[in-house]
């Protein structure tokens, strides 16, 4: 298991990948998910608000943005959601 402090050293970017990374290899499907739910807030508290009211009228930009949801200040907005999920599972 990774320890938070550790963990909290990275990047947004860096966290955001081990993350996905870890959560593909090992099929955590309701992790994955998850990230796609918190997506749309991210972006609303990074001052995305009309990115934020698209990705909750419609999945598929949802999509775009699990890709992109390690850059820059939605990343940044994601960090707690990373540094927990990869403290508890690597």
């Amino acid at each position: 298991m990774a320890d938070a402090r550790e963990l909290d050293q990275l990047s947004s970017k860096e966290l955001h990948d081990r993350a996905v990374k870890h959560a593909v290899t090992h099929g955590d499907v309701k992790f994955l998910w998850r990230l796609l739910e918190q997506i749309p807030a991210a972006e609303a508290a990074a001052g995305n608000l009309a990115e934020s009211e698209s990705d909750i009228k419609y999945i598929l930009p949802m999509l775009d943005d699990y890709v992109h949801a390690g850059e820059g200040t939605v990343a940044d907005a994601l960090r707690p959601l990373y540094i927990e999920y990869l403290a508890e599972r690597t």
